[in-house]
């Protein structure tokens, strides 16, 4: 196993978990708060697809662009958290399809780069936490499971079953 190997798994696995955690929630469900001021899980899944669409693949050399929605960042800021209107956010569906997108064209770049671009260095603003394009990608896959861990508090409020 080499380190894109290692790096796919990673990226793969966490998805999984990810979506395994939103197998049996509603749209309702994803707008329920863990505590008060805690995000919900609709505007944490908008923030994980715009931060691998214009943090992540941006700084990936050779990676595909993604196109998210008109206006899909927005709707995802710090200053947007606190919304809580369906109207406000997408269906589950629609972020299942967003999430698949855009970790296919992570995948992508993965598989294209050559491995003496992992070591890469990345842009100054980001290199305390991501020194190089290798640590990038797998800043995916642990954002994936930051943020996871967020949803299985949310499931437990819901009386949702343990899965893991």
């Amino acid at each position: 196993m080499n380190a894109k190997d290692v790096i796919k798994t990673a990226l793969d696995s966490n998805r999984n978990m990810l979506t395994m955690y939103l197998s049996d929630l509603s749209d309702a469900d994803l707008l329920v708060r863990p505590a008060p001021g805690a995000n919900h899980i609709a505007w944490q899944l908008g923030h994980l697809i715009d931060a691998e669409a214009n943090f992540v693949l941006p700084n990936v050399p050779g990676a595909a662009a993604v196109e998210l929605p008109a206006g899909f960042a927005a709707k995802h800021t710090k200053e947007t958290a606190a919304k809580d209107s369906p109207g406000d956010f997408l269906k589950k569906e629609e972020y299942l399809a967003l999430l698949k997108k855009v970790r296919a064209a992570t995948l992508a770049a993965l598989a294209k780069i050559p491995d003496a671009d992992l070591d890469r260095p990345t842009p100054e603003k980001m290199a305390s936490y991501a020194p190089n394009v290798g640590a990038l990608f797998l800043i995916a896959a642990t954002h994936d499971m930051m943020h996871g861990g967020q949803f299985t508090v949310v499931r437990r409020k819901l009386g949702k079953p343990v899965l893991f």
